[in-house]
């Protein structure tokens, strides 16, 4: 008699993603986002301009020389308009709808399993962190790749403000 006993990772057989879903589930999820990123698109004002950045005085911040790449920054022409945020549309040029986000105001909730659960505004919370660049090389699952700087703070300052 043959007993077999999956790992902790093995799923039987029936509860596996059917493979004719599998293969179309890009179509399923495209479709889907199609009728709520049209109706938030139309309610969004296109008063992104009008609002002023209170972070701009901290950028650019210093380089953490930790981070190297081992090609070239890809040009920031490409890496500004190359997105895929299917709430904007399904084409990688949308970086003009994307512009329309409202980035302001926002804020951060820490809370469950904390000590001191808070809220902050996004923009006391980046001017209270210390602010570094680092390089990041992407690579996506559809074959391309960008190297970029990124400009952020570490989750261990996070941690800390949260231990105080």
């Amino acid at each position: 008699m043959l007993i077999r006993r999956r790992k902790g990772w093995e799923i039987a057989e029936g509860e596996a993603t059917p493979e004719p879903v599998f293969f179309k589930r890009r179509d399923v999820l495209k479709a889907a986002a199609i009728w709520p990123a049209a109706a938030a698109l139309s309610a969004v004002p296109a008063i992104a301009d009008s609002i002023s950045d209170p972070s701009s005085p901290l950028y650019p911040a210093k380089r953490n020389e930790k981070f190297v790449l081992d090609r070239e920054v890809t040009p920031e022409r490409i890496t500004a308009h190359y997105n895929n945020f299917y709430e904007f549309g399904m084409s990688k040029d949308i970086a003009a709808a994307a512009e329309s986000l409202k980035t302001r105001p926002w804020t951060l909730k820490i809370d469950g399993l904390v000590e001191k659960p808070q809220e902050i505004a996004i923009d006391d919370l980046v001017a209270a962190m210390p602010l570094e660049e680092r390089l990041y090389r992407h690579r996506c699952v559809e074959a391309w790749a960008m190297a970029v700087p990124w400009t952020g703070f570490p989750l261990a300052a996070l941690l800390a403000r949260q231990n105080r």
